[in-house]
Parts: structure tokens; sequence; C-alpha cells
């Protein structure tokens, strides 16, 4: 059996630009990409902290050191520039897989540049066939 576990998170991100005309995806700061353990063409979802907002894309890299946070395509009307938002990436992790699995959280600051890295195991072990 797989689960879907959260494996990256940028938190309190802040949407620097908006920019409907251009083809769909979101534009990040390589360095916050690095942090999170992100790629480029990886699909992410996007919650706007403002207006509840929610939806998914795929990552491309912006300029290094920039802080970055850009909105493209359609989804350029689901933020204003100055939004706080959180992205998320997931994985499928194989049962046997999840004492060492880690999520990644990365906190950033008004300029989203990386304050810190946290580094999250899953600490709880999975009781199959329980009846806790």
């Amino acid at each position: 059996m797989f689960r879907v576990l959260c494996k990256s998170k940028i938190h309190r991100a802040t949407v620097t630009d908006a920019n409907l005309n251009y083809e769909g995806s979101l534009t990040l700061d390589p360095l916050l990409m690095e942090a999170a353990g992100l790629v480029p063409f990886e699909q992410v979802h996007v919650l706007n902290l403002n207006n509840g907002e929610r939806f998914e894309t795929y990552l491309i890299e912006g300029e290094r050191g920039s802080g970055t946070v850009c909105v493209n395509g359609a989804a350029a009307r689901l933020v204003q520039i100055g939004d706080p938002v959180i992205v998320l990436a997931y994985a499928l992790v194989p049962e046997e897989e999840l004492p060492q699995f880690e999520a990644r959280i990365v906190f950033v600051d008004s300029q989203n540049q990386v304050v810190k890295v946290e580094v999250v195991k899953v600490t709880k072990e999975v009781q199959v066939g329980s009846d806790a």
C-alpha cells in the first residue's frame, strides 16, 4: 500500500507577481525550490491564505536569490501581489518506507528568503489491522 504524504512545504511565502498572459505555472526562486527539495516541472498545490483559494500547477525556476513567487496563467486571477501562500508537494510513499520518510518545511521571511528548514520524520508507528 502507498500513502500520499506531504513531502515539501514552503510556509507563508509572499506572492511577488501575477502574470495572466504567461503559459501557466508557478515561478519560484531556485533557492526556495532547493530548500524544499522541489524540481522544475514538479506538481505543486498553492494555498492562498488571504482568500482561501487552492490550485495546483507546476514549477519553473525564476532568478536565483530574487525571492520570486510569481503565479502565472489562469491561476494569476486567484492571487494578488502581496498575498501569503503555502506551496505544497506530495509523494506516494510505500508503507514499508514510512519510517525513513522525511518532509521538508521551509520558513521564509517577508522577502521570501529562507529563514529555516525543518526536516520532519513520520514518527507515529502505523498499526495495520488494530482496533485503536
